[in-house]
């Protein structure tokens, strides 16, 4: 028996060699992973003090089948709306609590990021676009596709200043949404964080060499914004004003996934999506740069899971401390999360519905 393992081992051997030399030899012309930055930890994550883990048993449906990738959340509670950009470049309505779903613009891109604009409209983080603003009368117009010289090619997270200064991400400058895995795999900073000034149509670029830049979220005394830096696990802080005005500090550092959108609520949270947790699985791709080229190369020719679970969300302090968090093994991709009254409302790139949480009846309730 033992010799017949033998056998079967130095089979596996002789044919995986030559596919190893090969990968090893082998160097795309568009790909090239990097080492991950020295401060990038595979330490103990920050977790918080109520963890509610079956998010899905405590969320129920709204808008089935209506809402292709509803991917961020926008809340209008004047007219009783939840805006979302869908997988069909729809942005879509949605009231509340009832649950219909209106049509209501199509950007003719991959709407992403999404916040009400001052005079009723709604500034759109395109995707495939840029950035947008439409109207109330549904007029969609191009603010800004380019900066610097170099055009957006993941516009990605949005939140608007109470002066209209928008902030907003460009995930990456190389790789667009169809292709973000490979920008991921290679662990490289191609992303920025910008912002848009409507009186003069500055584009200003703020923070550069991010990775996969994210969600953003504009702080409730307009001092500063944090930012998410998705292949990073962390959250940071962008000071607008003030004497640390243009610097940037830790905010939350080692999440137990990886960040996507971030709201705050108007009570004091920031809600954190996370959009996949964190594994062994991606421990090693991360680690080893020989692997994401692997994983890159396969993935050309057969499709390569990637463990994409154990999504949610966490709530945190103005400061960043941990508050809350939700997540749950079957969750997968839910990228935007936001509390509206005793609800917690989240989306996803892969389901066709909104999702709620009624929070006065879930293990991790929201008030202290």
């Amino acid at each position: 028996m033992a010799a017949g393992l033998r056998c079967l081992f130095k089979a596996v051997a002789l044919v995986l060699a030559p596919v190893v030399l090969g990968v090893a030899l082998y160097n795309p012309a568009d790909f090239s992973p990097a080492p991950m930055p020295p401060e990038y930890s595979y330490g103990p994550v920050v977790s918080a003090p109520r963890h509610e883990p079956r998010a899905l048993e405590r969320s129920e449906r709204v808008g089935e089948g209506r809402l292709p990738g509803p991917e961020d959340l926008a809340y209008d509670a004047a007219g009783g709306w939840l805006y979302t950009g869908c997988a069909d470049g729809w942005v879509r309505r949605v009231s509340v609590p009832g649950g219909d779903v209106e049509d209501w613009v199509s950007t003719g891109g991959r709407p992403l990021g999404v916040v009400l604009a001052a005079d009723g409209g709604l500034i759109v983080a395109d995707a495939d676009i840029g950035l947008l603003k439409v109207s109330p009368e549904k007029k969609v117009e191009l603010l800004t596709d380019a900066a610097e010289g170099v055009k957006f090619a993941l516009t990605d997270g949005v939140d608007v200043a109470a002066d209209g200064t928008i902030y907003f991400t460009d995930a990456s400058y190389k790789y667009n949404l169809a292709n973000y895995m490979a920008d991921i795999l290679e662990a490289r900073p191609h992303g920025r964080l910008m912002s848009f000034d409507p009186d003069t149509g500055r584009t200003a670029v703020l923070v550069r060499d991010l990775y996969v830049a994210n969600g953003v979220a504009v702080s409730p005394d307009q001092s500063s914004l944090i930012y998410c830096e998705t292949v990073m696990r962390r959250c940071s802080r962008y000071h607008i004003t003030g004497n640390k005005k243009g610097t940037v500090e830790k905010f939350i550092e080692n999440l137990p996934g990886f960040p996507d959108n971030i709201r705050y609520d108007g009570e004091g949270r920031y809600w954190i999506a996370l959009s996949a947790g964190r594994t062994l699985q991606w421990d090693l791709l991360m680690k080893y740069p020989f692997v994401r080229k692997l994983v890159y190369l396969v993935d050309k020719f057969v499709a390569v899971p990637h463990g994409l679970k154990n999504s949610g969300a966490m709530s945190v302090t103005l400061d960043g401390e941990p508050v809350s968090m939700y997540s749950d093994p079957g969750l997968a991709v839910a990228t935007g999360w936001l509390k509206v009254g005793k609800y917690l409302y989240y989306g996803s790139l892969t389901e066709t519905y909104l999702s709620r949480i009624d929070l006065t009846e879930s293990s991790a309730k929201f008030h202290e």
